[in-house]
């Protein structure tokens, strides 16, 4: 696999992340990618009134200190000096990482999950879900539970939708890969449901029973059709035992699968329907982020733009 030529890995105050790192390191090897691992000291350390109080460059003292940080973290891995490259920056975590990828070129960022505290270990941090909303290239939160080689992997794909914006695509390029690079079972998920059902059957459009199964049926087609058609590149079909084509909502049904099958990665797109620019991830996507217990692969539509700016000189 070779797709990833520019890594960064925000290492979010090292905290449980050598694991991830270590991911991190095997997939740069692989990929013979440069390997930024990069922290961010956050403004609310660095604020006036505590330089003040302390009399000193508590910008410089933090840098070195978090510097430090980042060279014990990467110490393990020195064997890899020449991929593997450290940076500390000042900000607000997670725009300072979009920013990084904005300025840099960076086509991945990795990191450890970080639930927030006092949460269940499913649950994300806010930084983790606003890297999932914001920003533009693929990125990868790793579970701790996850800390071996994947097994199973799932890909969460959505052919039908207009919306698409050819993630489905980029979704199975990279669970195919991965899968084959890890020796994992891939399987392919395609959760559908009908527009418009409950009033068709319960509203003041309802239809009889049959017309309405009709109407099911004739959709059921057109995803198989259109999951088929997705399906072709990847030496695949609707019908092989590692493909769902699954009626039902959306994130339950994906996290119901992926929990009976043990699913070790989902890789999905973040499509959502905000209306705000730069906000691609609804509530469905939300929901299954938060629930899962899965190490998550999240990818955009290739014309996502994201509200995080550089600053202007």
């Amino acid at each position: 696999m070779k797709r990833f030529k520019n890594i960064l890995f925000f290492a979010d105050g090292n905290a449980g992340s050598t694991w991830a790192l270590e991911r991190a390191v095997k997939l740069a090897t692989t990929n013979e990618a440069r390997l930024t691992v990069m922290d961010v000291i956050s403004d609310r350390e660095t604020s006036a009134e505590l330089k003040e109080r302390l009399g000193a460059d508590l910008n410089a003292i933090l840098r070195d200190r978090m510097q430090q940080q980042l060279d014990e973290l990467i110490a393990g891995f020195r064997e890899h000096d020449d991929l593997i490259y450290s940076r500390v920056e000042t900000g607000i975590d997670f725009v300072e990482v979009i920013r990084a990828v904005l300025r840099n070129g960076h086509d991945l960022v990795m990191k450890a999950a970080r639930p927030p505290e006092g949460f269940s270990r499913r649950l994300l941090g806010s930084t983790d879900l606003h890297l999932l909303r914001k920003c533009p290239c693929p990125v990868w939160i790793d579970r701790p539970a996850v800390s071996h080689p994947y097994r199973n992997i799932l890909a969460a794909v959505n052919p039908s939708e207009k919306t698409d914006g050819g993630c489905s695509r980029m979704v199975m390029d990279l669970a195919s890969s991965l899968a084959s690079r890890e020796s994992a079972q891939l399987s392919v998920v395609h959760a559908w449901k009908m527009h418009g059902e409950s009033t068709l059957r319960n509203g003041r459009g309802r239809i009889s029973g049959k017309e309405l199964e009709l109407l099911i049926e004739t959709t059921r087609s057109e995803r198989r059709k259109r999951l088929d058609d997705l399906l072709e590149h990847y030496g695949l079909d609707s019908e092989a035992d590692n493909v769902y084509l699954r009626k039902g909502p959306t994130a339950a049904t994906i996290r119901d699968l992926g929990s009976r099958m043990d699913a070790d990665l989902l890789v999905m797109g973040t499509i959502g329907r905000t209306g705000i620019p730069g906000f691609f991830i609804g509530n469905t996507a939300e929901e299954l982020l938060q629930t899962t217990s899965a190490s998550i692969l999240a990818v955009k539509p290739e014309s996502f733009v994201s509200p995080v700016t550089l600053i202007k000189a």
